[in-house]
């Protein structure tokens, strides 16, 4: 008798995905005045939204879906692995165009990245980029030596669950800096239905990365020991 309790771990982790895909979306419609002063054009307010929405739903949720696909997708070996790639591969493509987005501000590119959050963007999107492109030549493309595909898995898996609780990890620094600049300026108060959206996006994030974590790591399935009969006769000994 097999059981499988990863899918009631994936069921929490795409409630937990769905709680903060509204949160960041109630945030950037309801609360967009707080991305940018008033004073900035129409473009520098798309710009400033856009990249906590790449980020978080673009970046972080589609990568954990990524790391998901090989626990709930029915298929062979093959499909799981191509869904992987091009589910990551989207996940990539947000993350850069989510940096791209701080290149546009009128301050220039370096004043959008002297803080710790943004040393944690640009090397979280570096490892993953890499990761993504070791995945490809060492598990798409064919002409890899099998001996040398198992020996990277380990640290295929490593670094993939490293890079996705890096991003996480950044995106909360990106919370708390911004929520208290706000705060420090005055623009939102520290008991405001703003505070607790972004209170609870960064408590969400936080348990989404548990969940995903936790659901890529657990067994795939509990299996009973097999027991081994045996009968004795006469003259030899007999297992079945």
């Amino acid at each position: 008798m097999a059981a499988k309790p990863t899918l009631s771990l994936i069921f929490l982790a795409r409630l937990t995905a769905t709680l903060v895909t509204i949160l960041v979306l109630t945030w950037a419609v309801y609360f967009t005045t707080s991305f940018v002063p008033h004073t900035l054009s129409q473009r520098d307010l798309i710009y400033s939204v856009l990249h906590p929405l790449l980020m978080v739903i673009g970046f972080i949720l589609i990568s954990g879906e990524a790391i998901l696909v090989h626990r709930w997708l029915p298929g062979s070996r093959k499909s799981k692995k191509r869904v992987h790639l091009w589910l990551q591969g989207v996940a990539l493509a947000s993350g850069i165009f989510g940096i791209w987005t701080k290149f546009q501000g009128k301050d220039g590119v370096v004043a959008n990245f002297y803080s710790l959050h943004s040393w944690m963007g640009l090397l979280c999107v570096s490892l993953f980029g890499a990761q993504w492109l070791t995945g490809f030549l060492s598990f798409w493309h064919r002409g890899e030596m099998r001996m040398t595909r198992i020996r990277v898995l380990p640290w295929h898996v490593f670094l993939g669950l490293y890079t996705y609780g890096l991003a996480v990890v950044t995106a909360e620094t990106g919370l708390l800096e911004k929520l208290t600049f706000l705060q420090a300026k005055g623009v939102v108060l520290k008991r405001c239905s703003e505070s607790m959206i972004v209170n609870g996006l960064g408590l969400g994030l936080a348990m989404l990365c548990g969940l995903v974590i936790l659901t890529a790591v657990s067994p795939k399935q509990y299996q009973s020991i097999p027991t081994t009969k045996v009968v004795y006769s006469d003259s030899k000994c007999l297992t079945s």
